[in-house]
C-alpha cells in the first residue's frame, strides 16, 4: 500500500475553475479532498486541508469579491513528492496580510463574536501560507498558497 500511495506522490498538477458562489464551495471541498485521498491524507489530516480551503475560498467570496457570483476563483493543486500545495487565486479586492494581528481568543469568545477568524485557521491548520498580490497588462491577482507535508503521514 505504502508504495501505491509513494506512486501517487509523483509530480501533478489538478485545477479547478468556478464562480465565485457560496453553493460551490461543496464541490471545491470535494475537489480538494478527494485529491488529498488519492495521495494518502487520513481523515483528520485532510480535515484540516478542507477547512482551510473552504476558509479561503469563503473569503474570496465575501471579501474579494464582495459576492459577486460573476467572478471566478481558480483552485490548484499541485502534488510534489513531499508535500501538497493549494494556491487559490482571484483577481479581486486585495488585502495587506500584515495588518492582521493574531485574533485574543479569551476576548473573542468573551464577545461570542462570529466569523473574522479565517486567516488564523488557514496559519493554524496548514504547515505553510503565502499571500500575494501581482498586478499585471492582465489586471490584478491575489494568491494565496498554502501547503501540508507528507512527512507526518503513515501511508
Amino acid at each position: 500500500m505504502k508504495n501505491a500511495v509513494n506512486h501517487l506522490r509523483t509530480k501533478k498538477k489538478y485545477h479547478l475553475r468556478i464562480p465565485s458562489q457560496t453553493e460551490n464551495l461543496e464541490i471545491i471541498r470535494e475537489f480538494v479532498t478527494k485529491i488529498a485521498r488519492k495521495v494518502g491524507f487520513r481523515d483528520e489530516e485532510t480535515g484540516k486541508i478542507e477547512l482551510a480551503v473552504d476558509e479561503a475560498c469563503t473569503n474570496v467570496i465575501e471579501h474579494a469579491y464582495g459576492q459577486d457570483d460573476r467572478k471566478l476563483i481558480d483552485i490548484e493543486v499541485q502534488i510534489d513528492p513531499d508535500k501538497f500545495i493549494i494556491t487559490i487565486t482571484d483577481q479581486g479586492k486585495g488585502f495587506d496580510p500584515q495588518k492582521l494581528k493574531t485574533p485574543d481568543m479569551k476576548k473573542y469568545l468573551d464577545e461570542m463574536r462570529v466569523g473574522g477568524l479565517g486567516v488564523f485557521l488557514m496559519k493554524t491548520l496548514m504547515d505553510e501560507i503565502d499571500f500575494e498580490v501581482k498586478g499585471g497588462r492582465r489586471g490584478r491577482k491575489n494568491q494565496v498558497r498554502m501547503v501540508k507535508y507528507f512527512a507526518n503521514q503513515r501511508s
